[in-house]
């Protein structure tokens, strides 16, 4: 028997064996599931304070173009300022973002109001710093206002009028 045979064989072999139907084995488990990240508020408001800190003095070059003046068209490197986010928080935590949605069904956060008050806390500085440094000119507003879901609607066919329909004659005149 080759070795080809001989390795399909005990793949063959082994992927059909399997625990009796029935068992219970299930139940000489030491723990079922695994440990939550955070089991108390303060520990997860730590982490995202860390996040927050170490995110804060992490600075970004952009190359801002030269508009006036002898060295005018040039360009020079500017520090700014990195953007607070949930992706960056959650990649910072070991977590995704579906964790957080996640977080809200499970039974420690409906146990203990003060994780809601943590999760609302943090989401809401993120949101305020990007805001603000896209006010500022720190952030490129546009994906700033696209990422808080910011719009801006602007009417410019009726005046806020309801359109009308107009009926032509059948024979179009």
């Amino acid at each position: 028997m080759g070795f080809g045979k001989i390795v399909v064989y005990l793949c063959l072999k082994f992927t059909t064996m399997g625990a009796p139907e029935n068992n219970k084995f299930w139940t000489l488990r030491a723990k079922h599931g695994r440990d939550a990240i955070f089991t108390d508020p303060n520990t997860l408001l730590e982490a995202c304070y860390e996040y927050l800190e170490i995110t804060s003095l992490r600075k970004w070059n952009k190359q801002e173009a030269i508009k006036s003046g002898d060295l005018a068209g040039t360009t020079m490197n500017l520090q700014t300022e990195t953007p607070f986010t949930l992706t960056g928080l959650c990649i910072f935590l070991g977590v995704n973002t579906q964790y957080f949605t996640d977080f809200k069904e499970s039974e420690t956060y409906k146990k203990n109001i003060d994780f809601s008050l943590v999760i609302t806390h943090v989401i809401e500085i993120i949101e305020t710093q990007q805001l603000e440094g896209a006010i500022v000119g720190a952030f490129n507003p546009n994906i700033i206002a696209r990422k808080l879901g910011l719009t801006d609607k602007t009417d410019l066919t009726t005046a806020g009028q309801p359109i009308q329909i107009i009926q032509l004659p059948e024979n179009g005149r």
